[in-house]
């Protein structure tokens, strides 16, 4: 019998503890330190149980073959009923059944709301036995590279300042940042800018990122996308491309990009990707020019088996130019987006229906010693310059420079990167958000308030953010009272 690596399943070993994720079936799995012997035995190329049984007899002392045999062959085969591994008895057998992801299914993962797996073999969660293991030391699992600050496009809303979109990452830098990311085990890395295909070395770059055997995801507006990236993303088995698609109306879309042609760009090669079978995810950001239209774009993207979101909130720019807010949603506006987000997830009006739901948007006050943000604990960025930010919106907190230090150094030394782990809901304004009764409609963050605060004060509280939590607030009791009355209960 042989064995494999499925093609979308990734392996860390993480100081003797092992961590095997799937992008195809969206499942996770830690095993122990036995495990993890015969986790990483595995590999992308098939292997026999014998030969897998040959690597893995070395490191037990005193245990015989068979005892070894038998459990690699349970291990293995419940890896692969779960969806990680394939096994056949021919190589021809392996590759018929390492199909990937795929459209041509009735409900695909990017349209599946429930991901829980259909064995359950855990009885802890994956993300407590990850944090237990490393005992509250942050580790870097996600990172994401900026090929490029230009752009191709001229988005209204967009909070980097056109003017700074001017430079390309080096060869240099870039290698030498997989290397860093590979040596910190780091597990996924994606891809943006600016535009990052605006990059001349971009096809150059995304293979190179697939080699490291990192799961890759691509933020890309899709107007440059060609055959040949197609060929790249396919044999590379990218995890996920994101774009953005601001309304179906062409006219409103490209007054957004202030690209002419824009839309048809981005929407045809959005179904180039469809037929190729490579996962994508559509963003519909809303703000003035397109706030009657994103029930469309969402309705497009079910009919063609994407996942697609809608996001109401807008932050201001970087260097705190505020300029692309006149394109934000005012409070009442947002209040429409946030109804017919209601109106439409089954789901959320189930949970807002549930005899405890007051109860527990009472209990939702803020806890004081809850950790702010989870910037820096398990992710962070860089910009085409080599700095290195909490998260991509956030370019005035700079943690250090790759050009100067590693990224090791940055990780674990940087005063900023310590200063944010240790900020708790109480340094938040002064502590008023832990007494607010908004709690349960509201998420804090902290770049969205040092952008628009002219000081670039991340504490500071934002008080139209405020507002949109008292409008949400309002809207859904509103909404669950009718309902209730409806229903007469």
């Amino acid at each position: 019998m042989l064995y494999k690596q499925k093609k979308d399943t990734y392996i860390r070993n993480y100081d003797g503890t092992g961590y095997i994720t799937s992008t195809g079936i969206w499942n996770d799995r830690i095993v122990n330190e036995s495990g993890t012997v015969f986790l990483c035995a595995l590999s992308r190329k098939s292997q026999s149980l014998d030969e897998l049984v040959d690597k893995i007899l070395p490191q037990f002392v005193g245990v015989d073959r068979e005892t070894i045999r038998t459990d690699a062959q349970e291990f293995y085969d419940n890896l692969e009923q779960d969806g990680f591994l394939v096994k056949g008895e021919t190589e021809e057998e392996i590759t018929a059944c390492d199909t990937g992801f795929t459209y041509n299914t009735v409900m695909p993962k990017t349209i599946r709301e429930d991901f829980t797996p259909t064995i359950q073999r855990a009885d802890s969660d994956t993300q407590e036995l990850l944090e237990k293991h490393f005992d509250g030391k942050p580790h870097l699992t996600t990172f994401q590279i900026e090929l490029t600050s230009k752009c191709n496009e001229r988005c209204v809303h967009c909070y980097i300042p056109h003017k700074f979109k001017l430079y390309n990452i080096s060869d240099e830098l870039y290698y030498s940042t997989l290397n860093q990311l590979s040596e910190m085990g780091v597990l996924c890395v994606t891809l943006s800018g600016g535009e990052c295909m605006c990059h001349p070395k971009f096809k150059e770059y995304l293979k190179a990122a697939k080699e490291y055997d990192f799961y890759v995801n691509i933020l890309s507006n899709l107007t440059l996308l060609d055959d040949e990236i197609i060929t790249i993303m396919k044999e590379g088995n990218v995890s996920s491309v994101q774009t953005s698609l601001y309304s179906m109306i062409p006219e409103h879309h490209d007054a957004i990009t202030q690209l002419k042609g824009s839309f048809y760009k981005t929407r045809d090669n959005i179904l180039k990707l469809i037929e190729n079978d490579i996962p994508v995810h559509v963003s519909c950001p809303t703000m003035k020019g397109n706030k009657d239209d994103y029930g469309d774009v969402l309705k497009w993207c079910q009919e063609h088996k994407i996942r697609a979101q809608t996001d109401y909130i807008m932050m201001a720019e970087y260097n705190h130019e505020t300029e692309n807010l006149a394109n934000r949603l005012s409070v009442d506006e947002a209040g429409v987006v946030i109804s017919d987000i209601l109106s439409d997830d089954l789901d959320y009006q189930r949970s807002v229906l549930a005899p405890n739901f007051i109860q527990q948007c009472n209990e939702a006050q803020f806890n004081p010693d809850r950790r702010l943000c989870g910037v820096g604990i398990s992710s962070c960025c860089m910009v085409s310059s080599g700095k290195v930010y909490p998260c991509p919106g956030w370019q005035e907190m700079v943690l250090g420079d790759l050009t100067k230090e590693t990224l090791q150094e940055i990780w674990e030394n940087s005063e900023k990167i310590k200063w944010l782990r240790g900020l708790t809901m109480k340094d938040l304004g002064n502590g008023e958000c832990c007494k607010c009764d908004k709690a349960a409609f509201c998420a804090p963050c902290m770049v969205r308030n040092a952008n628009e605060s002219p000081t670039g004060n991340p504490l500071e509280i934002n008080r139209h953010f405020c507002a949109v939590a008292a409008k949400n607030k309002q809207i859904v009791l509103d909404w669950r009272e009718a309902k209730l009355k409806e229903l007469g209960k």
